[in-house]
């Protein structure tokens, strides 16, 4: 067994882009990046119990036509997940204005890269893996945006494709002279290989949550509240009609299992390993309920203005990394029998 990297050209809203496959000479595991959309790993699949390949992550099926970065796949949020109030925030005695970017015209939202073409920096591949490497960095890719944020900032994303594996390791940055400050998530959106198309209701999850924010709207309150009996996914129960688009505090020890995702009737279950930075999740239910998105964040929705929240702040010259993993297991079960 070998694995490969290979690019073709793919077009989405009328714009071509250079995608990259990763995958091995079996064709038993495959992973599709695209860096023009934010380095946006859109598809990762692995082989259903029909011999064919299954979708781990959910892309919309209008996707070639109206390619929204963050609604399929796996976007990558930075320098802030989620929202931002009203796009301010206070830093070192100067306040900020981001762009309003957020769907209603009053917030900000998703950081600079989900929207923004990144660069492959490195790929390699062996026996057992493919790797890609993708960096963004403010002053380089979007230098319109520099006088919206303290600073320049560099974040890294390393892809690494196994048989049964695909991870992310994350080194973010401050190449400036100044601190610099910043929050990090994903947004993956996952179906079930085993049930194209099933809705979110049938799915299995399991998360260590400890409790949730309090909200205002979509922004929190920075009071905490009690883990609510419905969206109390300690042990792995089916989602059901539950809606969520809610922030919970998690309980992490390190790579080790964040959630777990499966199907009531269906084989194979997912395991989410996060680095002991990722202590927020948020769980989304799209409306369309064919997929459910499991977000680790290092930090909460509107950090920069919440006391708190895991905000953090890089020092000149100083590296943060941290680690998010997806396993699949083909034979485990969502739900005992």
């Amino acid at each position: 067994m070998a694995f490969e990297i290979r690019t073709c050209e793919a077009t989405a809203g009328g714009n071509a882009s250079t995608v990259y496959e990763l995958a091995n000479t079996e064709g038993t595991a495959r992973a599709e990046v695209w860096p023009a959309f934010g380095f946006n790993c859109l598809r990762w699949q692995v082989p259903r119990t029909d011999g064919d390949l299954g979708d781990v992550l959910y892309c919309d099926p209008t996707w070639e036509q109206n390619p929204v970065a963050t609604r399929s796949g796996h976007p990558i949020l930075f320098p802030f997940p989620n929202r931002m109030k009203h796009g301010r925030f206070l830093f070192g005695g100067r306040e900020y204005q981001l762009p309003l970017n957020e769907s209603t015209g009053q917030h900000a939202i998703h950081g600079f890269t989900p929207k923004t073409p990144w660069r492959v920096v490195d790929q390699s591949t062996g026996p057992q893996e493919a790797r890609l490497v993708g960096e963004f960095r403010l002053s380089v890719d979007r230098p319109d945006l520099l006088a919206c944020w303290p600073g320049d900032c560099r974040i890294r994303i390393e892809y690494i494709l196994k048989l049964d594996k695909l991870s992310m390791n994350a080194t973010i940055s401050n190449p400036g002279s100044t601190p610099y400050p910043f929050g990090l998530g994903f947004h993956p959106y996952f179906e079930c290989p085993n049930a194209p198309g099933a809705a979110v209701d049938d799915m299995v999850l399991s998360c260590p949550l400890l409790g949730l924010w309090e909200t205002d709207g979509a922004f929190p309150t920075g009071k905490k509240l009690a883990l609510p009996e419905a969206m109390n996914f300690r042990t792995a129960r089916a989602l059901g009609p539950v809606q969520l688009d809610t922030l919970f505090d998690v309980q992490t020890t390190g790579c080790e299992a964040f959630a777990t995702l499966g199907h009531n009737t269906e084989p194979g279950v997912l395991t989410i390993e996060a680095g002991e930075a990722f202590d927020q999740v948020l769980l989304f239910t799209p409306a369309h309920r064919k997929a459910i998105a499991i977000e680790p964040y290092t930090c909460a929705t509107d950090a920069a203005n919440v006391a708190d929240s895991g905000w953090r702040v890089l020092a000149p010259g100083e590296i943060f990394e941290t680690k998010l993993r997806y396993r699949w297991d083909p034979n485990s079960r969502g739900v005992s029998d």
